[in-house]
């Protein structure tokens, strides 16, 4: 699955739920929003938690996975994968549990403290007196000013995925000695933990090195943690890590841990011959597959994906509201799910944002705040914004015919289903989708070029600070707002929001914001669904785990 990753949040192409399935046959109510549906998706974890000591010495454990054109996870061009190999040889200084708390691992921060004086908040990390790259720098504080440099803006050199937050400090000085950073905000920033979950070493914060010494490369001398890099193939795309003898804390359980570069169905058959030890089943024919394999077990819990249906605003025929108004009421949300979770015993309602999901504390349904699955309603927009039905049943204004174009990616059943099923919705009602295809590489050019009026893409969230990315989906000045709606005046009702020191408030103001947002019609949430993965018996701290990255030296095998 190609996908593209600010940090905290990936994109992803919506080929099929990705990475998600979840057991057994379904009736014919499957999907969101219908009968019998809970209240909120799935907030389960399934990763068979296992303390450390309980797990054995030695062991290899493979799965799918390659390094990406730019290995660096705080480049924008960094995608999913690349932050997933990042964390095999990186710092993992921040984690979360899987509801979202804050795990500060004291093999880097020793200790962590926050104040607020004159309305600025204060954070002093104190480092591990231990903590080293491998290359024999000292991990102090000219590590964690580094990666506020690389990422805060004020350098439009530099490729940074998000500056979010980053751009709220003012200053990264030294504390009592090199081993302490004192990082001074601007006012409050109340998810600041997710700016420093991993850091740059200081070369690797350097222009150059920060946009192109990762592309297609690692840099183990720049790493730190339980493992290193063994053997990097850049002709199969194949990574092994092996222990680090330069790791100061606990040692990693595993001899090894295995990356082969394979296709997704080829993933599921090297899976069913034993040579992984885990695989996701994105869909009921790969879950059919995997399930009761002797000797594996399957792990469903909830999943921290949210698909949308992005609107072009910039493309001619939708730059008008009112279409795209009309195109919204015009899709049935329940329908596409049903396709997305057919085969599934899954449900979940229909989501109704793109910041928080129904499972967490302060999430809001605030789609259905601003529209309702009306296709007659639709008839009387587009009427009324003076487009009429043709001889043919589509809409004609001016002498042009009302076709929106899909793009579709690949040749995923599910995808095709889809985009079916959005054709069928929108012709009652006068207008003509257009199913445009383009291969699985073209992703990350489609959206930076924004070659689509319609695509449906996701998002993976990487913590569980939803309201932090209020600008990153909405703002309109900002790249990752794909649809490139909005305006001024919003965007600044939108950074405001990052100034409230409490997370509850924050999340509340964000809702009433995204709630304005979304009457701009120009991002449609689709559907979250589960995360389950086929796993080999025995195999702990792997599997659903929602918000949680489980510190590499805890992955092992049960004795």
């Amino acid at each position: 699955m190609r996908a593209r990753l600010a940090l905290p949040v990936a994109l992803i192409a919506a080929i099929s739920v990705t990475a998600t399935a979840c057991q057994s046959s379904s009736g014919d109510d499957a999907g969101a929003g219908g009968k019998g549906t809970p209240a909120a998706a799935s907030g389960a974890a399934d990763y068979n938690p296992t303390p450390y000591d309980k797990l054995k010495d030695g062991g290899t454990y493979t799965t799918v996975g390659t390094f990406d054109d730019q290995g660096n996870p705080f480049n924008v061009n960094a995608t999913l994968t690349a932050s997933r190999v990042w964390g095999w040889y990186n710092a993992n200084a921040i984690t979360y549990s899987p509801t979202g708390e804050v795990q500060y691992n004291p093999d880097y921060f020793s200790d962590v403290k926050v104040s607020v004086k004159g309305g600025n908040q204060k954070v002093t990390l104190t480092i591990n007196k231990k903590a080293a790259f491998n290359d024999g720098t000292p991990i102090d504080w000219t590590a964690i000013k580094a990666t506020w440099k690389a990422n805060n803006g004020s350098d439009k050199d530099y490729a940074a995925s998000t500056t979010d937050g980053y751009d709220q400090i003012t200053d990264v000085a030294r504390g009592k000695d090199d081993k302490q950073a004192v990082i001074t905000f601007k006012g409050v920033y109340a998810s600041w933990t997710s700016l420093f979950t991993t850091f740059l070493h200081p070369k690797a914060a350097k222009v150059d090195n920060f946009n192109k010494a990762y592309v297609k490369k690692a840099h183990p001398e720049w790493g730190a943690g339980p493992y290193t890099v063994g053997k990097w193939d850049t002709h199969s795309g194949n990574i092994t890590f092996v222990r680090n003898p330069k790791w100061w804390g606990k040692k990693g359980k595993l001899d090894k841990r295995v990356y082969v570069n394979l296709e997704s169905t080829a993933a599921i058959n090297a899976f069913k011959n034993g040579q992984l030890d885990y695989v996701s089943a994105v869909d009921a024919e790969s879950l059919k597959q995997v399930k009761g394999l002797k000797g594996t077990e399957i792990r469903s819990g909830g999943s921290p994906f949210g698909y949308a249906i992005n609107f072009n605003t910039k493309s001619s025929v939708l730059g008008d509201k009112a279409v795209r108004k009309a195109i919204q009421e015009s899709i049935d949300r329940t329908q596409i799910a049903k396709i997305q979770f057919q085969g599934l015993d899954y449900k979940e309602p229909l989501p109704g944002s793109g910041l928080l999901y129904s499972f967490q504390k302060g999430y809001e349904d605030n789609v259905s705040a601003v529209l309702k699955y009306a296709p007659d309603q639709a008839k009387k927009d587009l009427d009324a914004a003076g487009w009429k039905p043709g001889g043919d049943g589509i809409r004609e204004k001016g002498g042009k015919k009302l076709e929106v174009g899909y793009t579709l990616l690949g040749d995923d059943p599910l995808g095709k289903a889809t985009a079916g099923a959005l054709a069928a919705m929108l012709k009652p009602v006068g207008v003509r989708l257009v199913i445009k295809k383009a291969d699985d590489a073209d992703f990350s050019n489609i959206l930076s070029e924004r070659k689509f009026d319609l695509f449906l893409s996701g998002n993976r969230s990487m913590d569980p600070f939803g309201a932090r990315y209020l600008c990153e989906m909405y703002c309109s000045d900002r790249d990752s707002n794909i649809t490139g709606a909005g305006s001024p005046a919003l965007d600044k009702e939108i950074r405001a929001t990052s100034d409230i020191a409490d997370l509850d408030k924050q999340a509340a103001a964000a809702n009433k914001v995204e709630q304005k947002a979304l009457q701009n019609y120009a991002r449609l949430p689709m559907y979250s669904g589960p995360s389950t993965y086929s796993v080999k018996k025995g195999l702990a701290n792997v599997g659903a785990t929602i918000f949680y990255t489980p510190l590499p030296e805890t992955v092992g095998w049960e004795k």
